[in-house]
C-alpha cells in the first residue's frame, strides 16, 4: 500500500512538471513568434518606406533628366518619351529576372528568420541558391 502511495504521488508529480513544462513551451513559443514576426514587421515597413522614396526619387530625377536631354533629342516629348521607354525596359528585365532578384533573396530571408537552429543560429535548411547549385552539380554528373 505505502508502494502505490509513492508511485501514484510520483505519477501526480510528473503530470504536474509535464503541464508546467507544456505551458512554459506555449509561453516560448509565443515569444518566438512575437519576436520573428515583429522583425519581419519591421523589415517590410523600411522596404515599403524605402520603395516609396526611391520611387519618388526616381520620379524627380527622370523629371529633371528629361529636361536636360529636351535640347539634345530634339524636345521635351521625345525626351520623356525616351525616360519611359527606358524605364519600361528596366522594369521588364526586373521582370525576367524577378526569381534571381526578388524571390530567392526573399525565401532566403524568411527562411533565416523562421527555420533558424535554436542551437547554432544556423538555419534548419541550406538557401535557395545553395539548393539551385547542388541540384545543378547532381543534374550535371
Amino acid at each position: 500500500m505505502l508502494f502505490g502511495d509513492k508511485s501514484t504521488e510520483s505519477i501526480q508529480q510528473i503530470v504536474s512538471e509535464a503541464k508546467t513544462y507544456l505551458e512554459l513551451q506555449k509561453d516560448y513559443v509565443r515569444l518566438e513568434l512575437t519576436e520573428k514576426l515583429t522583425i519581419l514587421l519591421s523589415t517590410l515597413i523600411l522596404v515599403l518606406i524605402l520603395v516609396v522614396l526611391g520611387m519618388v526619387a526616381l520620379f524627380y530625377f527622370s523629371s529633371t533628366l528629361a529636361y536636360v536631354l529636351a535640347p539634345k533629342v530634339g524636345g521635351l516629348m521625345v525626351s520623356f518619351g525616351l525616360i519611359t521607354l527606358f524605364l519600361v525596359l528596366v522594369m521588364l528585365v526586373i521582370y525576367h529576372q524577378r526569381q534571381r532578384l526578388i524571390i530567392s533573396p526573399m525565401v532566403n530571408f524568411l527562411a533565416k528568420i523562421f527555420l533558424k537552429d535554436k542551437e547554432d543560429g544556423q538555419p534548419i535548411i541550406t538557401t535557395i541558391n545553395d539548393n539551385d547549385s547542388e541540384n545543378g552539380e547532381r543534374n550535371n554528373a
